[in-house]
């Protein structure tokens, strides 16, 4: 979509990440006669398509990786590559603004991350790539409107937990024709388990990743599912990572099975993870990792409507509790000390209108025992309350607070509470936790129903509960967030049909959700 076929309503992005990376620049659209003589490449280059994310409102990265043989390596040669790239205001390229040349280079997977400047506001721009004579696909992306902006609307959608081996991503083909403003997504966009000779499609590869090879052919083999490729392409992503980016349930430096894996060991893994994951996504040079270390906390800003703090909940945490007294430790701590001050003042100094959380675990409680006592998911924020309930505090005094969420595998939208001891305890904010886009395959309806109905009553918070695989979808203005949960019928078949499952609206001034 064109920016003249544009909607009518005003929708706008804005990044207030730091500003790291390559400058842009305003080379020629060089021809093949000014690149210098080397062995020719191989055919099929981009592969792995094109993505942008982190938006500016003169600016934006636009990503791709060169990879001809994307499940082997890449089947690059082991030299840097002169990329040129292209930005036009029309999708035929003939208005082109901005162009320049990056290099692709080995010890980054030969990926490339552009930070492009000195775009317009509020636009919609298109992007592509080019070496060695080979065009990538082109990307569609959008700016943000100057940062003091303080009308229009926003669209977002809400994804994670897309597992491979569980089923095809086919939320991503109804999300584009939803034509969201950003993709926020909360992780879990690769999983490190084993291929398994029963699923539906089977992972690359003999067994977990734990090399830069193997994290990098098992996030090419992610990045060749049409929709996912698709929607990187239509619109830019806003992404961190939960755990199986890395390994499940990790702490830290901890893994999960500390007596199979040593801490040498995993701190080799984390390096080789995390230098994957900055090589396939659209990010700025700020998260170019330093060994088993990346920075992914960041702000974006969305104008004076919408501020979105996107945290990292793996990085810093203390290692898991193991009990119910461990979970109310208060020298536990899930963001680590630097993290917490920087969300406390981000949500103590916003100015804007809505102040948004993308939290890659659940924040609300979720009580698992039926009747008396409580019983809780370590993992997730309820393993961490004091710091949690610290926050809930602090959400009293933010303006409209909203958490975004994913991990669950299910769609669980809740009322956050001051203090979730005290049932009659005041509401401080919504969370929406987004089912997942494949993760879990196609459940039976009737046995979630039966497991989880009964925690209904110990969880009064709980607004909606739904096990299909989908996304959320929010259209966010001044006086409020309408939020639809969008599902579709199976992720076993490559197409599939799909609805909007629930209705439910966020008021301006108001802390909860309810279902409309």
């Amino acid at each position: 979509m064109t920016a003249a076929a544009s909607p009518g309503r005003r929708r706008f992005l804005t990044g207030g990440a730091a500003v790291l990376g390559a400058a842009a620049t305003t080379q020629l659209w060089l021809p093949a006669t000014a690149r210098a003589a080397e062995t020719p490449l191989p055919d099929g280059v981009f592969s792995l398509g094109v993505s942008s994310g982190d938006p500016l409102p003169d600016g934006v990265v636009l990503w791709t990786r060169l990879a001809p043989d994307p499940l082997h390596g890449g089947g690059m040669p082991d030299r840097a590559v002169p990329v040129e790239w292209q930005v036009a205001e029309d999708r035929r390229f003939r208005k082109p603004v901005r162009r320049g040349k990056a290099h692709a280079r080995p010890e980054y997977g030969h990926s490339v991350h552009v930070d492009v400047r000195g775009l317009r506001p509020g636009r919609v721009y298109w992007y592509r790539f080019r070496a060695d004579g080979q065009l990538s696909p082109a990307g569609r992306t959008r700016t943000a409107p100057h940062p003091h902006s303080s009308g229009g609307s926003l669209r977002l959608a809400l994804a994670s937990c897309q597992n491979w081996q569980h089923g095809y991503f086919t939320p991503y083909a109804d999300m584009q024709e939803q034509d969201p403003d950003a993709v926020v997504f909360v992780g879990d966009y690769i999983y490190e388990s084993t291929p398994s000779a029963t699923a539906v499609r089977r992972h690359e590869g003999t067994g977990e990743p734990v090399s830069l090879v193997q994290y990098r052919n098992r996030y090419a083999q992610y990045r060749s599912d049409p929709d996912l490729a698709a929607m990187h392409a239509h619109a830019p992503f806003v992404v961190s990572f939960d755990d199986h980016e890395v390994d499940n349930d990790f702490a830290g430096e901890i893994p999960q099975d500390p007596d199979k894996q040593s801490h040498d060991a995993f701190v080799a893994r984390l390096t080789a993870a995390y230098q994957a994951f900055y090589e396939h996504m659209p990010v700025r040079a700020t998260a170019v990792p330093t060994g088993p270390h990346i920075r992914m906390h960041r702000r974006l800003e969305f104008g004076r409507l919408a501020r979105l703090n996107v945290l990292d909940t793996r990085q810093y945490r203390s290692d898991q509790a193991t009990s119910q007294e461990g979970a109310q430790d208060p020298s536990l701590t899930m963001l680590g000390a630097g993290q917490k001050r920087w969300l406390l003042n981000g949500l103590r100094n916003s100015p804007a209108r809505w102040n948004l959380v993308a939290s890659q675990i659940m924040m609300a409680e979720t009580d698992l025992k039926v009747g008396e006592g409580k019983l809780w998911f370590y993992d997730a924020w309820d393993g961490y309350q004091a710091e949690r309930n610290r926050f809930m505090q602090e959400f009293q005094h933010v303006r409209n607070p909203v958490v975004l969420s994913g991990d669950r595998h299910l769609t669980m939208i809740s009322d956050l509470k001051k203090d979730y001891a005290d049932p009659g305890s005041a509401v401080v904010g919504a969370e929406f936790v987004g089912t997942s886009v494949s993760s879990n395959g196609d459940q039976d309806q009737d046995a979630f129903r039966r497991e989880w109905d009964p925690r209904r009553p110990d969880n009064p918070h709980w607004k909606l509960l739904d096990a299909h695989r989908g996304y959320h979808l929010f259209d966010i203005g001044r006086g409020g967030i309408d939020a639809q949960v969008r599902v579709v019928d199976t992720v076993r078949q490559p197409t599939a049909t799909p609805s909007t499952l629930a209705r439910l609206r966020v008021e301006a001034g108001r802390p909860g959700v309810e279902v409309v």
